[in-house]
């Protein structure tokens, strides 16, 4: 029997494994559960003689040493991104890494459509209307999101779910992506464009990672190109946008904007930004369900008890190749 080894203090555990999937744990591997202490030596404790480790939020991470050889040749991350987590060079050839980064990204989907309704609605400034003692108003009303133009900003696992929840609005979907050719642009239903294109839209929903291509990349001027009263997302990373740009843009009243990155976290946000009942603020969440939470170490377990089997390729395997282009 295999031993698989639980990095992950207890109560990350409660919060990422589900009674089931701990049965199945029990059932199919030696555990070793890790205690409330997670340090580097419990780590390295854990890890030793154990052929599969699970890792989540928190853990430290992993020095080469530790891994192939005598410690873990499969590397599990019941969360999201793991290039900071393993050493690159051991991936593909000592090392083989899951992510459960794609079954968070059903969850920011569900925030994406969340947001893009809310806003296109105009929920927050009937809400502050109404809270204010006033009743319905005759200065603004709501849109619909059916028939409208999406843009999204990057390809990537997050942009591919919310593209699939807008499938009952009939809205015609933009992508930029410069990693994504005409084929799977055709097998997504989506139009490939380019980046300032991509501003013609009444919603813009960034999906980038965090590379060195994407800092900064929506600049002013790219911003100016959105038309009034569009609504625009970001919940991928807050250094894809230039900060006072967008703050000017969001003060002006011009468009709906939904934030859940920030640099530096915990947000520092302006009194003037934190007033405006046009911008909609959550604090890192998008990926963060109750149900999404509980389902991640079910997630990656099950296609690596897949790869044990005969060697496949489950969709948390992370392929070696792409490596650089992860979030």
């Amino acid at each position: 029997m295999p031993t698989l080894a639980m990095a992950m203090t207890p109560a990350r555990a409660a919060d990422v494994c589900d009674d089931e999937t701990r049965a199945l744990l029990e059932e199919r591997f030696e555990v070793r559960w890790a205690g409330d202490q997670l340090d580097q030596a419990e780590v390295a404790r854990l890890a030793d003689g154990a052929e599969i480790m699970i890792t989540s939020w928190g853990t430290p991470s992993l020095p080469a040493d530790l891994l192939g050889e005598t410690g873990p040749r499969i590397v599990a991350h019941a969360a999201g991104t793991v290039k900071r987590l393993v050493p690159s060079a051991l991936v593909g050839d000592r090392l083989t890494v899951f992510s459960a980064a794609t079954r968070i990204a059903w969850s920011v989907g569900e925030y994406c459509l969340a947001a893009c309704l809310t806003l296109h609605r105009r929920l927050p400034s009937y809400d502050a209307r109404t809270r204010a003692g006033g009743w319905k108003p005759t200065d603004f009303r709501g849109r619909e999101l059916r028939g409208r133009t999406v843009a999204l900003i990057g390809g990537s696992s997050t942009a591919r779910a919310f593209r699939s929840l807008l499938e009952p609005f009939g809205a015609r979907v933009l992508v930029y992506d410069p990693y994504l050719d005409q084929e799977r642009a055709r097998e997504l239903d989506v139009t490939l464009v380019g980046l300032p294109a991509a501003m013609n839209a009444d919603v813009v929903s960034i999906h980038v990672p965090d590379l060195p291509a994407t800092k900064g990349m929506i600049t002013a001027d790219l911003l100016a190109r959105i038309p009034d009263g569009s609504v625009l997302i970001n919940s991928a990373r807050a250094g894809a946008v230039d900060p006072v740009a967008l703050e000017r843009e969001a003060l002006s009243g011009r468009l709906r904007i939904a934030l859940d990155v920030y640099d530096p976290e915990p947000a520092q946000l302006s009194p003037e930004l934190l007033a405006s009942p046009d911008v909609l603020l959550t604090p890192h969440i998008a990926g963060d369900s109750l149900e999404g939470h509980l389902a991640l170490v079910r997630y990656v377990v099950d296609d690596v008890i897949a790869f044990l089997a005969d060697g496949s390729h489950g969709p948390s395997w992370v392929d070696p190749q792409r490596w650089s282009l992860l979030a």
